[in-house]
Protein backbone atom coordinates (compact mmCIF):
# COMPACT_ATOMS: atom_id res chain seq x y z
CA UNK A 1 0.00 0.00 0.00
CA UNK A 2 2.85 2.24 0.70
CA UNK A 3 4.61 1.25 -2.66
CA UNK A 4 0.68 2.40 -4.11
CA UNK A 5 0.79 5.73 -2.40
CA UNK A 6 4.61 6.69 -3.12
CA UNK A 7 4.62 6.03 -7.16
CA UNK A 8 1.95 8.86 -7.43
CA UNK A 9 4.31 11.08 -5.42
CA UNK A 10 7.09 10.51 -7.39
CA UNK A 11 5.00 10.98 -10.84
CA UNK A 12 4.13 14.33 -9.75
CA UNK A 13 7.71 15.18 -8.86
CA UNK A 14 8.92 13.95 -12.16
CA UNK A 15 6.33 16.35 -13.67
CA UNK A 16 6.73 19.24 -11.72
CA UNK A 17 10.68 18.97 -12.06
CA UNK A 18 10.43 18.54 -16.00
CA UNK A 19 8.09 21.38 -15.88
CA UNK A 20 10.30 23.90 -14.17
CA UNK A 21 13.14 22.70 -16.59
CA UNK A 22 10.88 23.18 -19.67
CA UNK A 23 9.96 26.68 -18.41
CA UNK A 24 13.57 27.99 -17.81
CA UNK A 25 13.96 26.53 -21.27
CA UNK A 26 11.75 28.61 -22.75
CA UNK A 27 12.95 31.65 -21.31
CA UNK A 28 16.55 30.69 -22.85
CA UNK A 29 14.85 29.90 -26.68
CA UNK A 30 12.38 32.76 -26.35
CA UNK A 31 14.29 35.97 -27.15
CA UNK A 32 15.62 33.23 -30.22
CA UNK A 33 12.73 32.26 -31.40
CA UNK A 34 11.58 35.75 -31.11
CA UNK A 35 14.11 36.72 -33.66
CA UNK A 36 13.43 33.93 -36.23
CA UNK A 37 10.13 34.68 -36.38
CA UNK A 38 10.74 38.48 -36.75
CA UNK A 39 13.09 37.45 -39.64
CA UNK A 40 10.46 35.47 -41.23
CA UNK A 41 8.08 38.46 -41.36
CA UNK A 42 7.80 41.59 -43.64
CA UNK A 43 9.51 44.97 -41.79
CA UNK A 44 6.81 46.61 -41.38
CA UNK A 45 4.78 43.80 -39.34
CA UNK A 46 7.62 42.92 -36.71
CA UNK A 47 6.22 44.93 -33.91
CA UNK A 48 2.37 45.04 -34.89
CA UNK A 49 1.48 42.59 -32.66
CA UNK A 50 4.17 43.71 -29.78
CA UNK A 51 2.02 46.50 -28.09
CA UNK A 52 0.27 45.63 -27.43
CA UNK A 53 1.09 41.60 -27.19
CA UNK A 54 -0.80 39.10 -28.91
CA UNK A 55 0.37 35.88 -29.83
CA UNK A 56 0.71 36.42 -33.33
CA UNK A 57 3.66 38.17 -32.06
CA UNK A 58 5.14 34.53 -31.86
CA UNK A 59 4.27 33.51 -34.85
CA UNK A 60 5.97 34.10 -38.23
CA UNK A 61 2.39 35.65 -40.19
CA UNK A 62 2.49 37.40 -42.92
CA UNK A 63 5.60 34.79 -43.88
CA UNK A 64 8.20 35.80 -46.21
CA UNK A 65 12.05 34.90 -46.91
CA UNK A 66 12.59 38.44 -48.08
CA UNK A 67 14.69 39.29 -45.14
CA UNK A 68 17.37 36.61 -45.89
CA UNK A 69 17.03 37.31 -50.15
CA UNK A 70 17.77 40.49 -48.86
CA UNK A 71 20.82 40.29 -46.65
CA UNK A 72 22.71 38.10 -49.22
CA UNK A 73 21.96 40.07 -51.92
CA UNK A 74 23.51 42.48 -50.23
CA UNK A 75 27.02 40.43 -50.05
CA UNK A 76 26.72 38.86 -46.78
CA UNK A 77 27.23 35.36 -48.03
CA UNK A 78 30.77 37.01 -48.44
CA UNK A 79 30.80 38.51 -45.36
CA UNK A 80 30.24 34.45 -43.78
CA UNK A 81 32.70 33.24 -45.96
CA UNK A 82 35.47 35.63 -44.95
CA UNK A 83 34.39 35.06 -41.21
CA UNK A 84 34.62 30.88 -42.30
CA UNK A 85 38.00 31.65 -43.61
CA UNK A 86 39.57 33.93 -40.15
CA UNK A 87 37.91 31.46 -37.89
CA UNK A 88 39.21 28.54 -39.64
CA UNK A 89 42.83 29.37 -40.67
CA UNK A 90 42.97 31.02 -36.60
CA UNK A 91 41.64 27.89 -35.00
CA UNK A 92 43.94 25.70 -36.77
CA UNK A 93 46.97 27.40 -36.81
CA UNK A 94 46.37 27.52 -32.60
CA UNK A 95 45.86 24.00 -31.92
CA UNK A 96 49.01 23.60 -33.53
CA UNK A 97 50.71 26.54 -31.90
CA UNK A 98 49.26 26.54 -28.50
CA UNK A 99 49.38 22.48 -28.20
CA UNK A 100 53.36 22.24 -29.04
CA UNK A 101 53.05 25.00 -26.16
CA UNK A 102 51.05 23.35 -23.68
CA UNK A 103 53.11 20.16 -24.18
CA UNK A 104 56.60 21.81 -23.78
CA UNK A 105 54.85 23.37 -20.89
CA UNK A 106 53.96 19.78 -19.56
CA UNK A 107 57.31 18.20 -20.30
CA UNK A 108 60.00 20.55 -20.24
CA UNK A 109 61.48 21.96 -16.98
CA UNK A 110 63.74 25.22 -17.82
CA UNK A 111 64.63 28.64 -15.87
CA UNK A 112 61.80 30.87 -15.69
CA UNK A 113 58.99 28.50 -17.00
CA UNK A 114 57.13 29.10 -13.79
CA UNK A 115 56.91 32.70 -14.48
CA UNK A 116 56.54 32.23 -18.37
CA UNK A 117 53.28 29.78 -17.64
CA UNK A 118 51.51 33.05 -14.91
CA UNK A 119 52.41 35.46 -17.08
CA UNK A 120 50.47 33.33 -20.14
CA UNK A 121 47.40 32.56 -17.70
CA UNK A 122 47.19 35.86 -16.82
CA UNK A 123 47.32 37.25 -20.58
CA UNK A 124 43.56 35.35 -20.95
CA UNK A 125 42.40 36.93 -17.69
CA UNK A 126 43.31 40.73 -19.33
CA UNK A 127 40.53 42.65 -21.18
CA UNK A 128 41.33 42.77 -24.42
CA UNK A 129 40.72 46.91 -24.56
CA UNK A 130 43.92 46.77 -22.03
CA UNK A 131 45.81 45.44 -24.75
CA UNK A 132 44.13 46.54 -27.87
CA UNK A 133 45.99 49.86 -28.37
CA UNK A 134 49.84 47.87 -27.89
CA UNK A 135 48.69 45.50 -30.62
CA UNK A 136 47.58 48.02 -32.43
CA UNK A 137 50.74 49.68 -32.91
CA UNK A 138 52.24 46.27 -33.74
CA UNK A 139 50.71 46.02 -36.48
CA UNK A 140 50.84 49.35 -37.59
CA UNK A 141 54.38 48.68 -37.91
CA UNK A 142 54.65 45.77 -39.56
CA UNK A 143 52.11 47.06 -42.20
CA UNK A 144 49.26 44.65 -41.66
CA UNK A 145 46.65 47.04 -41.24
CA UNK A 146 43.90 46.24 -44.09
CA UNK A 147 45.66 42.64 -44.29
CA UNK A 148 43.56 39.43 -43.09
CA UNK A 149 47.35 38.62 -41.39
CA UNK A 150 46.18 41.26 -39.05
CA UNK A 151 42.87 39.53 -38.16
CA UNK A 152 44.41 36.16 -37.73
CA UNK A 153 47.90 36.19 -36.58
CA UNK A 154 47.61 37.83 -33.24
CA UNK A 155 44.51 35.54 -31.97
CA UNK A 156 46.38 32.21 -33.02
CA UNK A 157 48.68 32.36 -29.83
CA UNK A 158 46.13 31.81 -26.82
CA UNK A 159 46.50 31.98 -23.28
CA UNK A 160 43.43 30.19 -22.35
CA UNK A 161 44.37 27.05 -25.00
CA UNK A 162 48.08 26.95 -23.80
CA UNK A 163 46.79 26.49 -20.21
CA UNK A 164 43.97 23.68 -21.56
CA UNK A 165 46.47 21.58 -23.61
CA UNK A 166 49.31 22.20 -20.52
CA UNK A 167 46.79 21.40 -17.50
CA UNK A 168 45.65 17.79 -19.70
CA UNK A 169 49.29 16.79 -20.68
CA UNK A 170 50.77 17.49 -17.35
CA UNK A 171 48.19 14.56 -16.33
CA UNK A 172 48.95 12.01 -18.97
CA UNK A 173 51.64 9.52 -17.50
CA UNK A 174 55.22 10.58 -18.05
CA UNK A 175 56.00 6.59 -18.27
CA UNK A 176 54.67 7.04 -22.02
CA UNK A 177 57.45 9.47 -23.24
CA UNK A 178 59.71 7.96 -21.03
CA UNK A 179 59.45 4.42 -22.60
CA UNK A 180 59.10 6.08 -26.04
CA UNK A 181 62.41 7.81 -25.68
CA UNK A 182 64.24 4.76 -25.12
CA UNK A 183 63.09 3.96 -27.88
CA UNK A 184 64.64 6.26 -29.90
CA UNK A 185 61.12 7.91 -30.52
CA UNK A 186 61.70 12.15 -31.17
CA UNK A 187 59.40 14.54 -28.81
CA UNK A 188 58.00 15.34 -32.33
CA UNK A 189 56.71 11.95 -33.19
CA UNK A 190 55.76 11.39 -29.26
CA UNK A 191 53.02 14.68 -29.29
CA UNK A 192 51.79 13.45 -32.68
CA UNK A 193 51.47 9.53 -31.68
CA UNK A 194 51.15 9.45 -28.43
CA UNK A 195 49.37 12.85 -26.94
CA UNK A 196 47.44 14.52 -29.71
CA UNK A 197 44.99 11.18 -30.03
CA UNK A 198 44.33 11.10 -26.38
CA UNK A 199 43.72 14.80 -26.04
CA UNK A 200 40.87 14.84 -28.53
CA UNK A 201 38.30 16.69 -25.52
CA UNK A 202 41.12 19.03 -25.47
CA UNK A 203 41.80 19.62 -28.61
CA UNK A 204 38.06 19.92 -29.97
CA UNK A 205 37.43 22.87 -26.55
CA UNK A 206 40.53 24.57 -27.52
CA UNK A 207 39.22 24.37 -31.45
CA UNK A 208 35.98 25.77 -30.37
CA UNK A 209 37.35 28.29 -28.32
CA UNK A 210 39.53 29.87 -30.77
CA UNK A 211 36.43 29.81 -33.19
CA UNK A 212 34.16 31.74 -30.69
CA UNK A 213 36.64 34.24 -30.00
CA UNK A 214 36.97 35.16 -34.04
CA UNK A 215 33.49 34.78 -34.91
CA UNK A 216 32.47 37.09 -31.84
CA UNK A 217 35.66 39.72 -32.73
CA UNK A 218 33.88 43.03 -33.55
CA UNK A 219 36.36 45.71 -31.93
CA UNK A 220 39.82 44.40 -33.43
CA UNK A 221 38.32 43.73 -36.92
CA UNK A 222 37.31 47.16 -36.62
CA UNK A 223 40.25 49.08 -36.06
CA UNK A 224 42.60 46.94 -38.10
CA UNK A 225 40.57 46.86 -41.43
CA UNK A 226 39.54 50.67 -41.87
CA UNK A 227 38.85 50.81 -45.30
CA UNK A 228 36.65 47.96 -44.55
CA UNK A 229 36.84 45.97 -47.85
CA UNK A 230 37.49 42.60 -46.15
CA UNK A 231 34.27 42.52 -43.57
CA UNK A 232 33.84 39.96 -40.57
CA UNK A 233 30.65 38.76 -39.70
CA UNK A 234 30.34 40.98 -36.28
CA UNK A 235 30.95 44.30 -38.36
CA UNK A 236 28.59 43.32 -41.50
CA UNK A 237 25.81 43.34 -39.02
CA UNK A 238 26.67 47.06 -38.57
CA UNK A 239 25.87 47.91 -42.30
CA UNK A 240 22.65 46.50 -41.87
CA UNK A 241 21.03 49.15 -39.34
CA UNK A 242 21.22 52.87 -41.53
CA UNK A 243 21.77 56.13 -40.73
CA UNK A 244 18.00 57.11 -41.02
CA UNK A 245 16.14 53.72 -40.47
CA UNK A 246 17.19 50.25 -39.57
CA UNK A 247 15.95 47.29 -41.45
CA UNK A 248 14.68 45.25 -38.46
CA UNK A 249 13.84 41.89 -40.40
CA UNK A 250 17.24 42.10 -42.02
CA UNK A 251 19.11 42.61 -38.85
CA UNK A 252 16.73 39.94 -37.02
CA UNK A 253 18.41 37.38 -40.34
CA UNK A 254 21.63 38.43 -40.03
CA UNK A 255 21.82 37.90 -35.93
CA UNK A 256 19.77 34.80 -36.56
CA UNK A 257 22.71 33.31 -38.86
CA UNK A 258 25.34 34.49 -36.79
CA UNK A 259 23.87 33.20 -33.69
CA UNK A 260 22.87 29.84 -34.99
CA UNK A 261 26.47 28.71 -36.74
CA UNK A 262 28.30 28.40 -33.69
CA UNK A 263 25.44 26.87 -32.08
CA UNK A 264 25.49 23.96 -34.53
CA UNK A 265 29.03 23.30 -34.06
CA UNK A 266 29.11 23.04 -30.27
CA UNK A 267 25.83 21.50 -29.89
CA UNK A 268 27.31 17.97 -31.06
CA UNK A 269 30.52 18.44 -30.01
CA UNK A 270 29.18 19.77 -26.65
CA UNK A 271 30.32 16.67 -24.49
CA UNK A 272 33.78 16.91 -25.52
CA UNK A 273 33.41 20.55 -25.17
CA UNK A 274 32.57 20.15 -21.61
CA UNK A 275 34.80 17.41 -21.11
CA UNK A 276 37.19 19.40 -21.94
CA UNK A 277 37.54 22.39 -20.54
CA UNK A 278 36.53 20.49 -17.08
CA UNK A 279 39.92 19.39 -17.57
CA UNK A 280 39.22 15.71 -17.77
CA UNK A 281 41.54 13.42 -18.80
CA UNK A 282 44.29 10.44 -18.11
CA UNK A 283 45.53 10.55 -14.15
CA UNK A 284 48.42 8.60 -13.53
Amino acid sequence: MTARTAKPGKVLSFGLKHLAYLLIAFIFVLPLWWAIVSSLRPNGAIFADIFPFTPKALLPTPFTTEAYTGIFERGFGLIIANTMLVAFVTMIAGLIVNGAAGFAFAMFDFKGKKIVLSAIIISFMLPFEAIALPLYTVTQQLGWLDNIAALIVPSIANGLAVFLFYQFFSQVPKDYAEAARLDGVSWLNILLRIYVPLSLPTCISAALLLFIFQWEAFLWPLLTMPSQQFKVIQVGMAAFQQQYQTIWNQLFAVSVITALIPIALLLPLQRYYVQGLAGAGIKG
